[in-house]
């Protein structure tokens, strides 16, 4: 577009005034947090899906750890095809910056593991105050404690529905994914952080066999 900009790939970018920006054309990357969020949601739920218009070189470390709790990934082009074995082995995670494990889907995958096989360490490296969400998981049995930046996840059978309370966009996420397997009716309040980070988020689960209501209210 003609802008005059140096510093891509360092901690420091410098941007030199242009009077004019000329006309260009530009296609949006996938949204990786959204793919492994329905990735993560498939193996939590022993499922087979295929997600569309996904880059697998963005989301590495995601399908790494998936294979390694025993999904059987299929990845061709743009879409990634999901077979999830009936339970899933405790895997372990840290954060790091891109392109290691990302940090907005520690949530979603540390949910995933509550009802792994085993024993699972998730330790978050790049945000402070980011278990919040472990409590609400409490309420609906899972067994997690939490230590400064690293969360032990012992792997139960089953998690039971409960009321609860979204404390950050992917915290809500993660409790909605705890929810499609959880044993009875998971209520979960202040769902505008979810729904401002997914879109058509209830549509789509709908679509996959989820019984979800979103009331305003």
């Amino acid at each position: 577009m003609g802008a005059k900009i140096k510093g891509a790939g360092s901690s420091k970018i410098e941007i030199n005034g242009v009077k004019h920006l000329k006309d260009a054309s530009y296609n949006i990357m996938p949204d990786r947090i959204e793919a492994g969020t329905f990735l993560c949601m498939a193996a939590m739920n022993s499922g087979n899906i295929l997600v569309k218009n996904v880059n697998d070189a963005h989301i590495t470390p995601i399908l790494d750890k998936l294979e390694e709790s025993g999904c059987k990934l299929n990845i061709k082009n743009t879409q990634i095809e999901i077979q999830a074995p009936k339970k899933i082995k405790a895997v372990d995670i840290k954060t790091m910056p891109y392109p290691g494990f990302p940090t907005d889907l520690q949530s979603i995958f540390a949910t995933l593991l509550t009802t792994a096989k085993g024993t699972s360490l998730v330790v978050e490296n790049i945000f402070e105050n980011r278990y919040k969400y472990t409590q609400e998981l409490i309420r609906m049995g899972a067994k997690i404690s939490v230590e400064g930046k690293t969360a032990v996840i012992k792997g139960v059978r089953k998690l039971y529905g409960a009321n609860v309370k979204a404390t950050d966009l992917r915290g809500g996420a993660a409790l909605v994914m705890a929810a499609t397997v959880a044993k009875g009716i998971t209520k979960i309040e202040e769902v505008e952080y979810i729904l401002r980070g997914y879109e058509r988020f209830d549509q789509k689960l709908k679509e996959l066999g989820v019984d979800i209501q979103i009331k305003n209210g």
